[in-house]
């Protein structure tokens, strides 16, 4: 029950402007034990042991932050059911509901798409407050692609990992992957400032996203049977199994090769990030050229997966509850 109310209210009403939400809080401890351990290890001098220091130092912000998100979801799922099962189960919904993403995604997108007929100036301005890259330099095209891959990439570990592992543990499973997530969103960068703090983060991050990104792509080439002719299940399947490692990230490029595929463009390709170029490899084909309407695609692949995940989902629990 929490777990459908949940979902409906993302797809209502998403993250709202201003509200109160325990990733910000997330973030927010991330960001003072970072700059706390920063400053511990560079205090050190010898550049070896600062290199030390800042790996075990990720460490423990890991253990730390994924530590007492769980703690503290758990104990306040407690409380709330000893108190009264409507309550637990309103707490429940609550934050399960926050763990989701994908209205805010796709709002987010759609802002790029908005902007892109307005200018391109407005249209960088929306993309650059949902990708790492630079945005300045992009060109019309590389706006576009920079749209779909995102929504692509977070289909996966914002929208159905969540949900997968909100299936399998609740509230409690769903923010320790939120926080895991955020952990490598923060600092998981390979510059100078988070390459050795962020090193543990990001592997984390991998681990946990694992399964649940190659679960997303199956879902999401599956879908494509569904959507119509704006989308092609054989070709998804092919640029999937062919592209699915061409990212540095294991994960990263398993729904982003989906969607590359599903729409026969080619996405990826060399990228800008803070100042320095990424010779990134190109994921799919470029059967046509990137136009607009992807980011509406992608969009609609991304929910079409997730309705698919969702439902085996709750499939299962069904079964779980039955037997």
């Amino acid at each position: 029950m929490a777990l459908v109310a949940a979902s409906l209210l993302d797809l209502l009403i998403g993250d709202p402007m201003g509200w109160p939400h325990p990733v910000r809080w997330i973030g927010a401890l991330i960001s003072a034990l970072s700059e706390k351990f920063i400053k511990r290890a560079e205090a050190l001098g010898a550049e070896d042991k600062i290199k030390s220091a800042k790996k075990k130092y990720g460490l423990y912000i890991v253990i730390i932050v994924v530590g007492l998100s769980g703690l503290i979801v758990g104990l306040l799922m407690f409380i709330s059911y000893r108190i009264d099962p409507i309550i637990g189960l309103i707490v429940e919904t609550i934050i399960s509901y926050q763990c989701m993403a994908a209205k805010s995604l796709y709002k987010e997108s759609m802002k790029v798409y908005k902007a892109l007929k307005v200018s391109i100036e407005d249209a960088r301005r929306a993309l650059s407050m949902i990708v790492g890259r630079d945005t300045d330099s992009l060109d019309r095209a590389g706006v576009i692609k920079a749209a779909v891959e995102t929504v692509a990439e977070n289909s996966s570990d914002g929208v159905i990992a969540p949900l997968i592992y909100l299936g399998i543990g609740g509230p409690v499973l769903g923010i320790m992957y939120k926080a895991a997530n955020t952990i490598d969103s923060m600092i998981g960068y390979k510059n100078d400032k988070y390459i050795d703090l962020g090193h543990y983060g990001a592997r984390f991050d991998d681990l946990i996203n694992y399964i649940p990104s190659r679960i997303s792509a199956w879902a999401m080439i599956y879908s494509c049977i569904f959507l119509g002719n704006d989308y092609s299940y054989q070709d998804a399947k092919r640029i999937y199994i062919r592209d699915r490692y061409c990212h540095a990230s294991p994960n990263s490029a398993q729904t982003e090769s989906v969607c590359a595929g599903a729409l026969g463009v080619r996405l990826a390709g060399p990228a800008s990030y803070f100042g320095n170029l990424v010779d990134k490899p190109y994921i799919g084909d470029a059967k046509r050229e990137v136009e607009e309407k992807d980011i509406i695609r992608a969009n609609r692949l991304m929910f079409a997966g997730s309705i698919l995940v969702f439902a085996i989902i709750l499939f299962i629990l069904d079964l779980i509850v039955i037997f």
